[in-house]
């Protein structure tokens, strides 16, 4: 399936796949909203994904959901999309021990791995990352070579709310621009004076600051590497209700043992996303204006 009336980009390089991460409960928006329109045709978060990484080359999509919503995401894809990309739909909770709330990120992914045999860009089901993101992400993932992964970083300002504060991971780079480091900073908003402090840790940050919003690109053989992670995860953890096996934990180990590279891409784009049902009508509306 791809955006109907569309034609799917084919730039040089090695095929790549588009992972959507769509498993999640939803637990602060109260609902499924992956599957809530955002945009002026019925469109979901994860249909503008599709359409942008389908434009910038991806050649199969596989999204990530959980069995129960699994016939609704597909019952919508069939009005949004036609049949010239494939897309696969891989339920995270039929992968490894039954448990109420998801595994991770890491999880989701590894719950995949059966789908994807290519490198790989992974997004939120529920984030709106525009077109050049999903240009610069894939045409830096295809330069990579096998053991290089690659995040891209948005301005902290563009990822802002109007009102209230957010937590993000503020990324730093090193000389050659490869990631140092990815910081979960909280509490971060925009003062009375117009600077950006953060509460924890505490800190004032420019509005160019590099954040991470999960939008990272991979290397095949990370899959291998998710799945000896997991089962020493599952030995370590498996019996905790509320631990999980994140992605970014994954990536840190992976570069701190020297087995991961992460080069680090900018992309000037206004990020929109959804956390709390206020966020909503601004989405919409910030989606209308693009």
């Amino acid at each position: 399936m791809s955006p109907a009336g569309q034609k799917s980009a084919t730039p040089n390089g090695p095929a790549t796949t588009l992972v959507i991460m769509a498993a999640g409960l939803g637990s602060r928006f109260g609902g499924t909203k992956q599957l809530v329109d955002v945009g002026p045709n019925g469109e979901v978060f994860l249909d503008f994904a599709i359409r942008d990484a389908v434009s910038a080359g991806a050649g199969k999509v596989v999204i990530i959901v959980r069995s129960e919503i699994e016939e609704e995401v597909r019952e919508h894809l069939s009005t949004q999309h036609d049949d010239a990309v494939p897309i696969v739909l891989s339920c995270q909770d039929a992968h490894g021990p039954a448990r109420a709330k998801p595994w991770g990120t890491g999880h989701a992914i590894l719950s995949a791995a059966h789908a994807i045999d290519t490198p790989f860009l992974v997004v939120n089901a529920d984030d709106y990352y525009g077109p050049t993101s999903y240009r610069v992400a894939l045409d830096a993932l295809r330069l990579a070579d096998a053991a290089t992964g690659v995040i891209t970083a948005f301005r902290l300002a563009k990822t802002l709310p109007v009102v209230g504060q957010v937590s993000r991971g503020v990324c730093t780079a090193d000389d050659s621009g490869r990631l140092a480091s990815v910081v979960e900073t909280h509490g971060i908003g925009r003062g009375a004076d117009g600077a950006i402090a953060s509460e924890d840790p505490p800190g004032v940050h420019g509005d160019d600051t590099l954040v991470s919003m999960n939008m990272w690109g991979f290397p095949a053989m990370l899959l291998g590497h998710l799945e000896a992670m997991f089962a020493t995860f599952l030995a370590d953890h498996g019996e905790e209700e509320k631990s999980e096996f994140l992605l970014p934990d994954v990536v840190s180990n992976l570069m701190n043992s020297g087995e991961l590279t992460v080069v680090v891409t900018e992309t000037d784009e206004q990020w929109i996303g959804v956390t709390n049902p206020d966020d909503l009508e601004p989405a919409r509306a910030a989606l209308r204006q693009r």
